[in-house]
Formats: structure tokens, C-alpha cells, sequence
């Protein structure tokens, strides 16, 4: 099969899809452009070499989902922040956290389905819960962490490494999800 005949196929695919398998790569391509966007716009100065990666490899994820091009993604957007970017909380940090997190879990849903699959909405009704949680606690996480930004509290990386473990069984059990493998 050559080139031509696999973009035919793929196009014919991505006709056949259902509006589920469409609305997720969607959401995956414009939270990327969102998290791509705000660190770019910021008055600190971002790494020439993360647009220059990350537009390629979210074009991946959009296409491929269930690749490693999206944890790639977000490994490259969060390295950009961590290198560059001031150590304060803000809200363009906030929003890119958030997108990100909407990335995810776009992409893990995009990821269980064919492209060409159609997916009755219901199938949504999973995701809704979980999605709603992460969002919050991002939102929880970032506020804490800017009340106690600056403060030396002991014991805080622990209370911290407790308190997101504690937040992922939390949508782990309301995606659900058995510990038992039947």
C-alpha cells in the first residue's frame, strides 16, 4: 500500500467516524494549541526548541493517540515550564496545568477506540466523573500550593505526595476501576 492509498484509507476512515471519536482528537488538538499558546505569550523568555517539538508531536497525538506521542507532549510542555518559567503559581500556569489535564484524558479516551469506530454518547458518562475531579483538583492543588507559597512547612513534599496519591485512588475508584483483574 502506498502513500496515497493510506491517506485514502485514512480520510475514508476518518469519514466514517462518529461524532464522539471526532469531538475527543478535537479536544486533543485545541487543548495542545492552548498549552502551546499561554507559556508562548508569557513574559519570560520560553524555549526556542519547544514549539519547534511539541507542534509535530501533538499533530501525533491528534492522528495517533495511542502512541507515546502524547505523553511526550507533556513531558515536553512541562519541561518548557520548568526550565524557563518563574517559580510563583499563576494563572497562566493554572490553564496550561488544566489543558494539560484535558489533553490526558482526551487522549486516553481517543486512545481506546479505533479511529473509523462510532461511540454512542453514553459511553462519555464514564469519563465525565473522573474528568470533573482532576479538574477540581488541579484547581485545589494550585490554590494550596499558592497559600503556601513561600512558607516553610515541614513535612510538606510528604503531605503533598500523600495528598495526590489520596486524589488519584479518589478517581480511580470513581472512573469505576477494580483492583482485581476480573
Amino acid at each position: 500500500m502506498n502513500t496515497s492509498e493510506k491517506i485514502t484509507l485514512w480520510l475514508a476512515q476518518l469519514r466514517a467516524s462518529g461524532r464522539a471519536v471526532v469531538f475527543a482528537r478535537l479536544a486533543i488538538a485545541v487543548t495542545g494549541t492552548v498549552a502551546l499558546v499561554v507559556p508562548a505569550v508569557q513574559s519570560w523568555d520560553q524555549l526556542d526548541l519547544i514549539p519547534i517539538v511539541a507542534v509535530p508531536v501533538l499533530l501525533a497525538t491528534v492522528v495517533l493517540p495511542d502512541s507515546p506521542a502524547g505523553f511526550v507532549f507533556v513531558l515536553v510542555v512541562t519541561l518548557g515550564w520548568l526550565m524557563r518559567a518563574p517559580a510563583e503559581i499563576s494563572w497562566s500556569l493554572v490553564l496550561t496545568a488544566l489543558v494539560l489535564v484535558v489533553l490526558h484524558l482526551a487522549t486516553a479516551f481517543a486512545a481506546q477506540i479505533p479511529s473509523y469506530a462510532r461511540v454512542h454518547p453514553a459511553a462519555l458518562r464514564r469519563w465525565w466523573l473522573p474528568t470533573a475531579i482532576a479538574l477540581l483538583l488541579v484547581l485545589v492543588v494550585a490554590l494550596a500550593a499558592g497559600l503556601i507559597q513561600g512558607a516553610d512547612v515541614a513535612g510538606s513534599l510528604v503531605v503533598t505526595v500523600v495528598a495526590m496519591a489520596l486524589a488519584t485512588g479518589t478517581i480511580w475508584f470513581a472512573a469505576g476501576q477494580k483492583l482485581d483483574r476480573d
